[in-house]
């Protein structure tokens, strides 16, 4: 594999109904920087039917150039033409970085294509960055360090490390990426898209499933991953009845409640409002972190909210090291005395 011939920061832009996915505008602002320290630059695939028209859409969030490839075949996700287009992009343009939403379409799409194209994919990244492979090489041979990397850090063995990974030998180097890790940039409102359309052709086979009907199941849990407000939740609270207590206070500040994976694990609360590596990243405003002892799969994501409260009877706990403010002691007295401040003061 000729490694040089390979050029670029490729994103994949994710769309259902023709309503881009925001995975693709955070991989875009992401491409932007990783773009920068390779002196390149970021091209978004687009891939369904009839879909140009979210070309500019693409453009103004940091799409220097946008692949469309728009056929009837395309107009539902289904894995293998999919998986056939996004493959032939990359054989035809040849990226030396292809990156890929941790959607439930990104987590189906990406190992197939992986696979196909013949290169390694890290998945659920929670960081991407530009550097030397390996980190720290063998004394003596520092000479077989392999610079312009892409370091692709991702949770490991059930959360409880974290592993940082590179692609040294074969392109494009690809990563499926978290929602809500990466930052979109400010839009450039008005830019429009230098557009090129692809069709590599598309001959239905036995791999092309048919739909018969697709059924919008309806949650009703609150996505916290657009919260202003977060009062959260660890094993210190107890109980899943306790976390009433949490929801009060919630109910006066307007905010969602959320948890750890240790809740998750006792079954107190459902995954989707999990916080932390293993479940969302999440920036709100205010991040109430109630009975979270702070261990580093859990502050990686949530560390980047601008105000963080911690309430632990622990003072020695992690939590208390990216807190704003803490406060140590029982949150069974300190919640619901707050929750009554606050009301007396917001009325």
């Amino acid at each position: 594999m000729g490694l040089e011939e390979y050029k670029g920061v490729f994103v994949f832009a994710q769309q259902v109904d023709n309503v881009l996915d925001g995975v693709a505008f955070e991989l875009l602002g992401k491409g932007k920087d990783l773009a920068k320290d390779l002196n390149t630059e970021v091209t978004a695939v687009l891939i369904g039917s009839g879909v140009k028209g979210l070309a500019d859409q693409l453009a103004e969030y940091g799409a220097d150039k946008v692949i469309v490839v728009d056929d009837p075949e395309l107009k539902d996700y289904r894995t293998e033409p999919y998986t056939h287009a996004l493959a032939s992009v990359i054989n035809t343009y040849k990226p030396e970085i292809m990156l890929v939403g941790a959607t439930a379409i990104g987590r189906d799409l990406g190992p197939r294509v992986s696979a196909r194209v013949q290169t390694g994919l890290t998945a659920d990244c929670t960081v991407l960055e530009i550097g030397d492979f390996p980190l720290n090489p063998v004394p003596g041979k520092e000479d077989e360090q392999k610079h312009n990397q892409l370091l692709m850090t991702r949770p490991a063995f059930g959360g409880n490390t974290i592993a940082t990974i590179a692609c040294p030998d074969n392109r494009p180097q690809m990563a499926t990426v978290r929602p809500g890790v990466m930052q979109k940039i400010e839009p450039n409102k008005g830019a429009k898209a230098n557009v090129e359309e692809y069709n590599p052709g598309f001959t239905p086979n036995n791999k092309y499933v048919e739909i018969l009907n697709i059924v919008k199941a309806v949650k009703n849990t609150e996505n916290i991953m657009e919260a202003k407000i977060l009062v959260s939740g660890g094993r210190g609270v107890g109980s899943a009845e306790n976390f009433k207590i949490l929801q009060d206070l919630a109910d006066v500040l307007g905010a969602t409640v959320s948890c750890s994976r240790a809740v998750v694990e006792n079954g107190w609360k459902p995954v989707d409002v999990q916080v932390g590596q293993t479940g969302k990243t999440v920036r709100p405003n205010v991040y109430f972190a109630i009975g979270i002892s702070g261990a580093i799969q859990h502050v990686a994501g949530m560390e980047e909210s601008d105000i963080i409260i911690a309430i632990n009877k622990d003072e020695d706990a992690p939590i208390f090291d990216v807190a704003d403010y803490g406060i140590v002691g029982d949150l069974n007295k300190i919640v619901p005395a707050l929750t009554t401040a606050l009301k007396a003061e917001l009325g």
